[in-house]
C-alpha cells in the first residue's frame, strides 16, 4: 500500500477517535462507547417546563420560541449487564421510560429499579402509572428510604400500589451502599430540604470509571454537614441543583422554597480551577430560572468559566 495513504488513513483513524475522546468528555450520545453510563431525561424543576399559570410559556412551546423540558430525573444504564434503572419517578416518567426503552436499552422489563429522593411532586408522583389505571404493572422494584417508604406504604393512592404488588420498596439507609449491577453502586446520603412527608436523599453514584453525585435539592450548601466544594473534588460529575439562579426571581417569599442560588454556587467556587467547575453540571432549573435556556447570554458566560448545564439527552460514562 502507498506511503502517503497509510499515512492518510491513520490520520484519520487518530481525529476521529480525538473527536471521540472529546465527546465523551462533555456528555454527548456516543453510546456505543460506554459500556456503563448515566443519562439525563429531565432538567426542570417538579412543576416542569412550560409551568402551570404561564401561559406565555405554553404559547412560546407552540410557537416554537422555547422547549419543553421534562422534569429532573437521571437513567442509569448498564449495557453489558442489560439493565437499566432510574433516579426519580416524575410525573413526566411515561415519557421518560419510553425514551430508555427506544433510544438507550430495550428488554422484556420496563424497568429494573427506581431510586426516589424525597416525598415532593416532581420525584415521585410518576409511580400512579404503574397501578390499575394505567399499566397495573406487577413489582416493579422502588427504593426508598424510611421515612419515604413508610409514607408510600401508608397513603392513598400510593398504599394501593404497594398492596396490589405494582410496586416492591426496597429499603435504602443513610450512607450505606446498594450494588445494582457488578459494575455500578449507588449510596444514599441525607441532606437537609424541606421535609414536609420524607426525609431528603442526594446519590452517589460510582460505576467501574467514573463516579457522580445527584443533588437536585437541598435548602442551602451552609446547612449541609458536608463541604459542597470538598464533595465534588471527590467525583467526576456533580449533578447539583439550579432552581433558581438569583434572590427575588418569583413573586413570592424565596424563603418559602429555600434552595442554593447559582449566584452563591458558584461564590463558592470562584477560587478554584476549572477543572474543579467543570465538575458541576447544574441541573433542576425553575421556569424562572434564566438559565434553563440554552442560549441565555448569563449561562454562556458561565459556561466559559468552565461550569456546564445538562440537558435532555447528554450521557456520562460511569
Amino acid at each position: 500500500m502507498n506511503s502517503k495513504l497509510i499515512f492518510f488513513i491513520l490520520s484519520i483513524l487518530i481525529i476521529s477517535c480525538k473527536n471521540r475522546e472529546d465527546l465523551t468528555e462533555i456528555g454527548v450520545k456516543v453510546s456505543d462507547n460506554f459500556d456503563q453510563y448515566i443519562t439525563i431525561l429531565g432538567i426542570a424543576q417538579d412543576g416542569g417546563y412550560p409551568h402551570i399559570n404561564n401561559t406565555g410559556e405554553f404559547e412560546g412551546i407552540k410557537k416554537s420560541k422555547f422547549e419543553k423540558e421534562l422534569v429532573v430525573s437521571l437513567g442509569i444504564i448498564d449495557q453489558q449487564k442489560k439493565k437499566k434503572f432510574l433516579i426519580e419517578a416524575t410525573p413526566d416518567l411515561p415519557e421518560q421510560l419510553a425514551m430508555l426503552d427506544a433510544e438507550y436499552l430495550h428488554h422484556e422489563k420496563i424497568i429494573d429499579g427506581i431510586f426516589l429522593t424525597h416525598a415532593h411532586i416532581g420525584h415521585y408522583t410518576g409511580l400512579m402509572y404503574f397501578g390499575r389505571e394505567a399499566m397495573g404493572s406487577k413489582d416493579i422494584n422502588v427504593f426508598a428510604m424510611p421515612k419515604m417508604k413508610s409514607f408510600l406504604e401508608n397513603n392513598g393512592p400510593w398504599s394501593q400500589l404497594v398492596s396490589l404488588q405494582n410496586i416492591k420498596i426496597n429499603s435504602l439507609e443513610n450512607e450505606i451502599p446498594v450494588t445494582i449491577t457488578e459494575n455500578i453502586e449507588i449510596t444514599p446520603f441525607l441532606v437537609p430540604h424541606r421535609d414536609e412527608f420524607s426525609e431528603t436523599v442526594g446519590y452517589k453514584i460510582i460505576g467501574k470509571r467514573k463516579s457522580a453525585l445527584f443533588i437536585p435539592d437541598i435548602n442551602k450548601w451552609s446547612l449541609w454537614n458536608k463541604n459542597i466544594v470538598d464533595e465534588i473534588k471527590k467525583v467526576d460529575y456533580a449533578f447539583i441543583d439550579a432552581t433558581f439562579f438569583k434572590d427575588g426571581e418569583i413573586p413570592r417569599p424565596m424563603s418559602e422554597v429555600p434552595h442554593p442560588f447559582i449566584q452563591e454556587t458558584i461564590e463558592l467556587f470562584k477560587n478554584e480551577l476549572k477543572e474543579v467547575k467543570s465538575r458541576i453540571i447544574f441541573i433542576h432549573f425553575n421556569h424562572s430560572n434564566p438559565l434553563i435556556h440554552k442560549n441565555h447570554k448569563k449561562r454562556k458566560l458561565l459556561e466559559k468559566k468552565g461550569y456546564q448545564f445538562a440537558n435532555t439527552g447528554d450521557m456520562f460514562e460511569l
